[in-house]
């Protein structure tokens, strides 16, 4: 065995400074799991609780989260109870909670200590394996299930699990949920109690993908038929980049085999092959090497994070972020497939779908960060309901599917367009660029002192506003650029005449400001960021 260390994060760097040798001391970050009975400070950021394996995510403390829910529950908080979508908990008794996670180290023994809590106190459960986010997130929908509890870190490096808690929507938890569940898992914590796993009396066992697959094809916002036939009968490729995470095996659940479709990392390995499993421009590298290596006519390569909420797109001759493939989306559903709406945006995303939106006469909805933001365009009940719902950071749902994030959807609607416009994906967004103007994001940022984080940074940074109103001039590469409008949902967006703009937001968990920008053209991304990192030292030294 290996030398002892003093902690889990020890033996984590060890881990990850040598993969190749890293499965052996994995026993070691079980032992640390099952023993470490240390409280956390327990924070569900914009998509669930997270924490290192075996120093803040334990056994012991994700028993204590799990009872923190139950008590949430029987509570019978009217606010609480009403975000849930449930009248009292005898009713989340009946309607059960779906229990799952996605192929990360112990996954599957974190899900039986949930599922063992939540029997205890007559609630039933269904459990679903190995499983990704928009299969929680329709499952709950298709069984009418009370909640779901999905055990993933989504895109985080290996050494981190995680707890996404989704009510009876199937959309992400809101603050009325979180905050509550915050504060009675962190009073638990400060206690520090040592609380004993309990055996599931049984495990049902469901296959959600049968539930997804019902549900899209019921939903009819996508053509599963179109697609299939445009695989088997085109001269295409496609590659998919599993990235050794839960989406292995999905796709061809929906749309069959296929030697059209190349899979990459689809084994088992609970290090990721040493990269943080992001659909990062970096990770596409093995994508974009079958794609030139190949002579089709279409060409399509994706890649998925471990829990199927986020997707990156690419060609042989480019890749193509969120911020660019979102506006495509709304350009295809509205012209090619005549649904009606609003484009739903995270404040921090891309102005191209505004300008493709602005000529379309499609309302424009932005929001804060967090897909739980789109929630009052994603219900049935809606007034304004989106088209299309995105974020830069790679995630998207549309018009009657699920108020979650998926990147199977994504996926299955880049092949639809190519089928219905017959393009690639980078001659479709030449064309949109040629008619709606030409937009390059980008996102930067600065780290601050450590002691600003939280109430002094934004009193620091609220300056920016006060100087920067609709009309200033303001300096931007020696080029004046005047003030069109100032957002200010999430940090300060200031949108200048010529379509650029610039927004300056904290982080709200590290000592840092994040800088997300637009030029209009690639040499001009430097000026725009130049300005934002001005306007911040300049706000932070008033």
């Amino acid at each position: 065995m290996a030398q002892p260390f003093e902690n889990a994060s020890a033996c984590w760097k060890a881990i990850m400074s040598d993969i190749s040798k890293g499965n052996e001391l994995l026993p070691v970050i079980e032992k640390f799991a099952r023993g470490n009975t240390s409280p956390a400070k327990v924070v569900f950021g914009t998509s669930g609780w997270r924490g290192e394996i075996g120093t803040d995510f334990t056994f012991n403390n994700v028993r204590i989260v799990t009872s923190a829910i139950v008590e949430a529950f029987k509570s019978n908080d009217s606010s609480f109870t009403q975000a849930m979508g449930v009248s009292d908990f005898e009713e989340i008794k009946k309607r059960g909670i779906i229990v799952g996670h996605d192929n990360r180290f112990l996954g599957p023994d974190f899900a039986m200590d949930v599922i063992g809590i939540l029997q205890r106190e007559g609630i039933k459960t269904w459990y679903a394996g190995e499983a990704i986010t928009p299969e929680f997130s329709a499952g709950i929908e298709m069984l009418n299930a009370a909640c779901s509890i999905n055990l993933t870190p989504s895109h985080n490096p290996a050494n981190y699990a995680g707890f996404k808690f989704n009510p009876s929507d199937g959309g992400p938890a809101g603050a009325e949920i979180t905050l509550k569940i915050e504060e009675i898992a962190n009073r638990m914590m400060e206690k520090s109690p040592v609380l004993q796993g309990m055996e599931p009396a049984n495990i049902e066992k469901i296959d959600f993908m049968e539930l997804y697959v019902k549900y899209i094809k019921q939903r009819r916002t996508l053509d599963i038929e179109k697609i299939k036939q445009f695989i088997e009968k085109e001269d295409c490729i496609i590659c998919i980049d599993n990235v050794y995470g839960a989406t292995r095996g999905k796709v061809q659940r929906i749309i069959g085999e296929s030697l059209k479709i190349k899979y990459l990392r689809t084994g088992d390995d609970y290090l990721f092959g040493g990269v943080a499993p992001e659909p990062s421009e970096k990770n596409m590298e093995g994508v974009m090497k079958v794609l030139k290596g190949n002579r089709a006519r279409f060409k399509l390569g994706v890649i998925m994070d471990p829990d199927g909420d986020r997707i990156r797109f690419a060609d042989e001759n480019m890749q193509i972020p969120m911020n660019y493939f979102g506006a495509m989306a709304l350009h295809f559903l509205h012209v090619h497939k005549g649904i009606k709406g609003v484009a739903a945006k995270s404040v921090g995303t891309s102005n191209f779908v505004n300008a493709v939106a602005e000529k379309l006469s499609i309302p424009v909805r932005e929001t804060k960060v967090g897909f739980k933001n789109f929630r009052p365009y994603m219900l049935k009940t809606s007034a304004e309901r989106a088209i299309v719902a995105f974020e830069e950071s790679d995630g998207i749902s549309g018009y009657n599917h699920t108020l979650e994030k998926d990147a199977l959807f994504g996926l299955l609607l880049s092949i639809e367009t190519m089928a219905a416009i017959g393009k690639n994906l980078s001659e479709y967004l030449k064309d949109l660029m040629d008619e709606f103007g030409y937009y390059y994001p980008d996102r930067s940022g600065i780290t601050v002192d450590k002691n600003l984080v939280g109430e002094p940074l934004l009193k620091k940074l609220s300056v920016i506003q006060e100087n920067c109103k609709k009309g200033t001039a303001v300096n931007v590469g020696g080029d004046e650029r005047i003030v069109k409008s100032v957002i200010t949902v999430d940090g300060t967006k200031l949108v200048f005449d010529d379509g650029s703009w610039l927004m300056i937001r904290p982080s709200g968990t590290e000592p840092k400001v994040r800088f997300y920008i637009e030029a209009r053209t690639e040499e001009g991304k430097k000026a725009v960021f130049d300005t934002a990192e001005r306007m911040t030292r300049e706000a932070l030294a008033s």
